[in-house]
């Protein structure tokens, strides 16, 4: 799709307004839109593999005990690149390797907590890694928020930033193939399928990705990075095809109220004002779809005499029963009062299934406004990550066709058909929602409308307190970073894992 970018520059720049809708626009030499674990780990393992000075990983979660390539190990447990296919022990080995290299590893303190299982194997990485890989658990945020933000960034030339965690249960094939034996959990037992997305980044974009990281383990640590120099070296994964070159893109934050700091929302601001700008269709992919606010906007616009087509692929259930109770029940709240307001038939909610009519877990995060603007990042439309979390996202304006080719790309993938055909079909229906009703038609892989379930008492409590999606507000500013915080609880939980680490390796020791 390779296309040169600038001709839309002066067109971007007016629709991005840095402070307001994003922190800033760079020029991307290079972009990548990467949908589906397989080609993002593919390309972490290159990009990991390439770095030579400094990497940066900041993210909600890291599993150190993940193999990043299933299905691949050879009997020494090596990927089909020589070096270990297990995260923990592959960034080990690049590190080995790189003599100048430092690893920078920030995640979420709370993380520690909602997966304890992974504890120990962090607390591993912390007390018994390399000395030139650096671990930091973050808790510089509000009582109840999270650190959500998910970028890598390798010598300060290269970028990844979207939605893809470094954890379980995010790889899979853009086939999503029902029993696929290589999504498989630690455990043993097979995992579902899982849509997801992320960008992969060259040039100032990156740098300033880079800015941003180092900013963040400042906070979380105190401890300043220097970034490093110019480096000499080309740093592209060779399995990811070239999307764009020399293209801006912006960057959006959300960040909340915290230690004095005011709250950024540039992301809420940048989603408010691409729908506002929509013509035809708006499309989004998202994990939850709670967001008072971007609600609020579709509402109008699909209150109109002429309204776009306004179309949200969800996953069918959360991850749990607690959290589908809390978030479902506002989702079915938000589609009952756009239903109300869509008179002309132009609002459906699909959640995908793949070819055994399983459903697809959809935690990507992305908007495309007509054939104009596309964000893809780490934030939901949820109220955390409008106001509450810690959130990235970069989005383009104004490169139709790699934008239009994007979607094309995402629904050909969720209804099982080629590309042409996804094509030829919108060209004769005129209608994204009429092309996907024609093609789920089709047997095979399909977008089904979203069945809303009856209340229950427990999720009328949850969805009414918002419990699990709370918005900060301006009162609570004053009691920022005071009382127990979930940093005290990792820090003692990990605390705890060290000496029983420390404990079990004694005892080894001593029988030898």
């Amino acid at each position: 799709m390779g296309q040169n970018g600038r001709e839309d520059a002066q067109t971007s720049a007016g629709f991005f307004d840095p402070y307001q809708n994003c922190w800033r626009v760079r020029q991307a030499d290079r972009l990548a839109l990467v949908v589906d674990g397989e080609d993002y780990f593919a390309a972490l393992r290159q990009i990991v593999s390439q770095a030579q000075h400094e990497l940066l990983l900041i993210g909600w979660d890291f599993d150190f005990e993940i193999e990043m390539l299933p299905g691949e190990s050879d009997g020494d447990g090596n990927a089909p690149d020589g070096l270990p296919n297990h995260v923990g022990a592959f960034l080990q080995a690049a590190v080995d390797q790189s003599p100048n290299l430092n690893l920078y590893i920030l995640k979420w303190n709370g993380a520690v907590v909602v997966a304890p299982g992974r504890l120990l194997s962090s607390a591993a990485v912390y007390v018994f890694s390399h000395e030139r890989i650096h671990f930091a658990l973050d808790g510089h945020h509000p009582f109840g928020a999270c650190h959500h933000q998910k970028i890598i960034v390798a010598d300060n030339s290269f970028a990844f930033c979207g939605g893809i965690d470094v954890t379980e249960n995010r790889w899979d094939t853009a086939q999503h193939l029902p029993g696929d034996t290589r999504r498989v959990g630690k455990d043993g037992a097979l995992l579902g399928p899982w849509h997801d997305a992320t960008t992969a980044l060259a040039g100032p974009v990156a740098e300033s990705l880079g800015e941003l990281a180092r900013a963040r383990w400042f906070r979380a640590t105190g401890e300043t990075l220097t970034p490093p120099g110019d480096v000499a070296h080309d740093i592209w994964p060779e399995s990811l095809a070239i999307d764009a070159t020399q293209i801006d893109v912006a960057i959006a934050r959300t960040e909340p109220p915290y230690d004095g700091s005011p709250l950024i929302n540039e992301i809420e601001c940048l989603f408010l004002d691409s729908i506002r700008m929509a013509r035809d269709t708006i499309y989004i992919e998202s994990q939850y779809f709670t967001t008072q606010t971007i609600c609020d906007a579709l509402y109008d616009r699909l209150s109109e005499d002429h309204p776009p087509e306004v179309i949200i692929v969800n996953p069918e259930a959360a991850l749990s029963g607690f959290e589908d109770q809390s978030m479902h029940v506002l989702r079915g709240r938000a589609i009952d009062r756009l239903q109300v307001a869509d008179h002309s038939g132009r609002f459906r909610i699909y959640s995908p299934v793949n070819s055994a009519d399983e459903p697809i877990y959809v935690h990507a995060k992305i908007m495309i406004v007509d054939d104009t603007v596309l964000h893809i990042g780490s934030s939901n439309l949820d109220d955390r990550s409008m106001g509450f979390d810690t959130e990235c996202d970069v989005a383009i304006h104004g490169h139709s066709e790699l934008i239009s080719s994007f979607r094309e790309k995402l629904l050909s993938e969720h209804l099982g058909v080629s590309r042409l055909l996804l094509r030829e079909t919108l060209g004769r229906e005129g209608s994204v929602i009429a092309t996907i009703e024609r093609l789920n038609a089709l047997k095979g892989r399909s977008l089904k409308p979203i069945q809303l379930l009856p209340e229950t008492w427990v999720g009328k409590v949850l969805a009414d307190t918002r419990l699990m999606d709370p918005r900060y507000v301006a009162r609570e500013s004053s009691n920022a970073g005071k009382g127990l915080r979930p940093r005290h609880i990792a820090v003692a939980a990990a605390g705890i894992a060290a000496g029983y680490l420390a404990v079990k390796l004694w005892k080894r020791w001593n029988r030898k």
